[in-house]
């Protein structure tokens, strides 16, 4: 499970590079700064989670692994992926050929699950002290 929380942070990290790229010059001039503000913010979030799934995943490595720290990784995945994938696709709505507004009340879902993650972190790491 450690290798795979690592892998996933990486493949994560990769995106967000490619991600972030792509909108800061494919997009760039295709939304307004609202719409590169929005997008920019779920490029953002998925650094800051992606480093989070590698802390995760190496908290598992140098302490015995937990359900807590299994968790906290699913979490923050899910979050990446509905956090930031829910602003990436309401920051293009113009430019999809399909409607988004589904997409607006799985942002704050996508921050539940971020902060689950960092409690199951935290936890995950506080049951190694005791």
């Amino acid at each position: 499970m450690t290798e795979k929380m690592i892998q996933r942070a990486a493949i994560f990290g990769a995106l967000a590079v490619i991600i972030g790229a792509f909108g800061a010059h494919g997009l760039k001039p295709h939304l307004d700064a609202y719409q590169q503000g929005i997008f920019e913010k779920g490029v953002q979030y998925q650094f800051y989670h992606t480093l989070a799934l590698l802390g995760a995943g190496l908290a598992s490595r140098f302490f015995q692994p937990s359900n807590w720290l299994r968790w906290s990784s699913r979490l923050f995945q899910l979050g990446i992926l509905c956090f930031s994938g829910s602003l990436y696709l309401l920051a293009c709505r113009d430019l999809l050929p399909f409607p988004v507004g589904w997409a607006g009340p799985v942002t704050p879902l996508g921050g539940l699950c971020f902060i689950g993650g960092w409690i199951g972190l935290l936890l995950g790491i506080r049951r190694q002290e005791q």
